[in-house]
């Protein structure tokens, strides 16, 4: 089971009615364990309990008791002579009102909640069914939650709209899961709220609850109501006069970015899908993570990566190892050397620091649901605000444009979803740094700049998208969300300063690339190599990026499986590197990347 499947089912165990003599085996179940695993427990052939609870060796110990006895029968299966004998790594007692448990084999803090309260704790128990990632996942546990949810909603839209699953029609679909987030984000937040309930303790919850009063009970006339929403936050407050909009869509702002533009055709729901929708919109979308978010929600939309809901998605951690030694540790040191800003050397230098930050551009040719550059727009956000608190101007807008974060993803759903994670994360920064009222403000309507391109990068012209000075021709947008891949220009804002590129391209080993994939390398290579056919698939980001670095100032840091250093792919991808200018500045030492991939990310520099 992934970790959305668990929490799925933890959430239903805490749901249902609470019953002591079946709970443990159902919790049990929840993470994963077998009928035939559970029944010699049942039996008593396995349980190994000397308190009378069920203790699964080097699994867990487990207890329910009295009401109001919970804490000394946590005790009591902490001294239990059987839960070191059996080597449990985890204690747990309830009492169907409140739930205690702890690790025995982490140095962890133990965990106390309401019983009731147990889905939002889900990741705590996840070594119990084998993922060892479980601190990223309980510092994540909304997102996995999110996610989960909408891919119930996903796949049960799909079984009541067959005709929407197809390859022309997945794309309309997708756009309309990037609207759905988009509104329960921002309905959570405030930013559908008029400016007179802007307080900090307003009561959210706009979209979720007009849906509620204004469909049927069955779902039949759901997809109707979320076209006219969908219609009002595509129309202009002077147009609504003479529009059809009924009441309760009249109360929805007006939102641009073409995020709502063109077809507002939705898929038909049913009960069980509209009670998804309520379910989802339930949740609070104050505490998405876009960092984390995108590359969880992207895999909802991808039949393959389906199966892996919640597994597969890059930590901040690890992102970070490829960020911070790329250009985010020198600045931070820059920062430290420019002083508290008491002085007017300090402060100039602090200004200085700034200007720079408004002049550097993020370039991620492989950008998926967009993690490396919302990392890196946080990070930088988080040096500036810092630099605005010592200038004592820490109300100023951010100086750091959002067009200067750039992207290139093939899969049309992951580039949606990078620029929502986008305009999320500028939002939660606006908000954090200046304050909610100033982000509510800032954020509608939305810009239409477009700054993720949807192509194949191996295909496209790097310069047109990201050109070094600003100046030169340049792939862009007529809006944020319905961009053709041949784009009219948009201008870099405070055009030409340094850049850096970034990422975590596709790694293909040339036995397992398709015929497509070996004619794009051959083309990258362009005679450099005589044996292109033999070179990895993630060599032609590294090709092109030191192609583009010969053209302006910059770096370029990937993620890349150990085997671009090693064996035949040193004399065949690194000579070409090196004739190009570039030099290897840094490189880390092998470590996990996800659950299943060992990677070594390295930097080129011109």
């Amino acid at each position: 089971m992934n970790a959305v499947e668990i929490e799925q089912a933890v959430s239903e165990l805490a749901e249902a009615p609470f019953d002591a003599e079946t709970f443990p085996f159902a919790f049990l179940e929840a993470f994963g364990n077998k009928e035939t695993t559970l029944k010699r427990l049942k039996s008593g052939n396995t349980n190994q309990s000397d308190v009378g609870g069920v203790l699964q060796r080097n699994n867990i110990h487990i207890k329910v008791c009295e009401e109001g006895d919970v804490s000394a029968t946590l005790s009591a299966l902490r001294e239990s002579p059987a839960t070191a004998r059996q080597k449990a790594k985890f204690i747990l007692a309830t009492d169907g009102k409140e739930l205690h448990a702890e690790n025995l084999a982490d140095n962890i803090p133990p965990l106390a909640c309401d019983y009731r309260d147990l889905p939002n704790h889900f990741a705590f128990f996840l070594p119990l069914a084998g993922i060892s990632t479980f601190h990223q996942i309980s510092e994540n546990a909304f997102d996995i939650r999110a996610t989960g949810r909408l891919n119930r909603l996903y796949v049960e839209l799909l079984k009541i709209n067959p005709d929407w699953d197809t390859d022309a029609r997945r794309e309309e679909l997708n756009h309309f899961f990037a609207r759905l987030i988009f509104c329960f984000f921002a309905e959570d937040t405030g930013i559908f709220d008029p400016p007179e309930k802007w307080t900090a303790n307003a009561n959210h919850g706009l979209f979720t609850s007009t849906v509620e009063q204004m469909t049927e009970r069955d779902g039949s006339n759901t997809h109707e109501v979320l076209a006219k929403l969908f219609e009002a936050m595509n129309t202009r407050y002077e147009a609504r006069a003479e529009s059809d909009l009924p009441a309760s869509a009249l109360k929805f702002p007006y939102v641009n970015g073409n995020l709502f533009s063109g077809s507002t055709e939705t898929p038909k729901f049913s009960k069980i899908a509209r009670s998804y929708l309520l379910f989802v919109g339930g949740l609070d979308w104050k505490l998405i993570n876009p960092d984390i978010f995108g590359s969880m929600i992207q895999a909802v939309a991808d039949d393959e990566e389906r199966g892996a809901l919640g597994m597969h998605y890059t930590s901040v951690p690890n992102i970070l190892k490829v960020l911070n030694p790329l250009f985010l540790d020198e600045l931070r040191q820059k920062l430290e050397e420019a002083g508290d800003g008491k002085t007017p050397g300090s402060a100039r230098k602090l200004l200085n620091l700034r200007n720079r930050l408004a002049r550097i551009r993020v370039f991620d040719p492989a950008c998926g649901s967009g993690n490396f550059l919302v990392i890196a727009y946080k990070e930088m956000r988080q040096i500036e605000a810092v630099i605005n608190e010592r200038r004592n101007e820490r109300e100023l807008p951010s100086v750091i444009p959002m067009t200067n974060f750039r992207g290139i993803e093939i899969r049309h759903f992951a580039a949606e979803v990078a620029r929502l994670a986008l305009i999320i994360a500028k939002f939660q920064c606006d908000a954090l740094h200046i304050g909610d009222l100033f982000a509510r403000k800032q954020v509608l309507p939305l810009d239409k700049d477009n700054w993720i391109t949807c192509g194949n990068a191996l295909r496209l012209d790097w310069l047109q998208i990201c050109p070094p000075t600003g100046t030169g021709v340049k792939i862009a947008g007529d809006d944020l969300f319905n961009t053709p891949k041949d784009q009219v220009e948009i201008d870099f804002q405070n055009a030409g300063g340094e850049t850096y590129i970034c990422g975590n391209p596709p790694y293909v080993g040339y036995t397992w690339q398709t015929k497509e994939q070996k004619g794009e390398i051959k083309l990258i290579v362009d005679g450099r190599s005589n044996a292109p056919g033999f070179m990895d698939y993630v060599s032609g980001w590294f090709v092109k990026a030191a192609e583009w670095l010969t053209t302006s100032q910059g770096a370029a840091a990937f993620v890349a499986t150990n085997s671009i250093c090693q064996g035949q792919m040193v004399s065949l991808l690194w000579p070409i590197i090196f004739d190009l200018g570039c030099e290897i500045t840094f490189a880390h030492t092998s470590f996990r990347w996800s659950t299943w991939r060992a990677i070594t990310p390295a930097l080129l520099s011109s």
